[in-house]
């Protein structure tokens, strides 16, 4: 390819990368804002929070993209311009998925650890700062790891609202070059280097905050393979023979 491709190449993964850094910032906001109130006392928090992941968990990334870029326009009269439009959609999208991540999180640490705050007098907001938070973010980071790559490959949907990501500029390099094989491979290469990045961004965050509670992820990672194999018979066989 021509530099001046090469450089319509660069300038969409430059979009990609705003485009992937602002919708999860949104969606990081939303996962745990509605993650935390589907762990409400109230029922009419409850019944809200879930409501909206339920929407936005059914409804496809797509459809989001066309209704926030080319529905809300006629019906408010107000255009977003399609970084925002994008940011918007796939933050609220996956921003819902996130928020099952939070609310299990939360749900799985020990009841013993709520129940040592409320004897604390701490309130609600006390008990989930300085008690649960700590706990359930460092199980969410592997969850959240996964869906980040996702949202990676979900921000190429914004393409057909014509914003030049990476891969809205390798379609229009491939209708210069009238070669889809060769710029194809170069976008499969770029995003697969993005998520390496993230994965393991992810990967080092989640070894300091564990580090951060007392937990080493490679003795918990050893300590569930002999569960399963205590569980599988396989602990008990070698155990037999010995």
């Amino acid at each position: 390819m021509t530099s001046g491709l090469w450089e319509l190449v660069l300038k969409g993964v430059w979009v990609t990368v705003q485009l992937l850094f602002l919708s999860s910032l949104v969606a990081g906001a939303v996962s745990f804002a509605v993650g935390v109130a589907r762990t409400s006392r109230r029922w009419i928090v409850r019944f809200l929070a879930g409501l909206y992941t339920e929407v936005f968990r059914g409804t496809s990334a797509l459809i989001m993209i066309f209704w926030v870029y080319f529905v809300l326009p006629l019906a408010f009269g107000w255009q977003l311009v399609p970084m925002w439009a994008g940011t918007l959609a796939l933050g609220l999208t996956y921003g819902a998925y996130g928020s099952e991540i939070v609310r299990g999180a939360l749900n799985a640490v020990d009841p013993a650890q709520r129940e040592g705050g409320i004897a604390l007098s701490f309130t609600p907001w006390q008990r989930m700062r300085l008690i649960l938070l700590p706990q359930a973010v460092p199980e969410m980071i592997p969850s959240f790891c996964n869906l980040l790559v996702e949202l990676l490959k979900g921000t190429a949907l914004v393409s057909i609202m014509g914003m030049g990501d990476l891969t809205f500029s390798g379609n229009l390099v491939r209708l210069a070059l009238q070669e889809s094989a060769e710029i194809y491979a170069y976008v499969l290469l770029i995003y697969f280097a993005i998520a390496f990045v993230i994965t393991r961004l992810m990967r080092a965050l989640e070894k300091r905050l564990k580090a951060g509670v007392g937990k080493d992820p490679g003795t918990e990672a050893a300590a569930r393979e002999l569960k399963r194999a205590q569980t599988t018979g396989v602990g008990a066989a070698s155990g037999g023979a010995a």
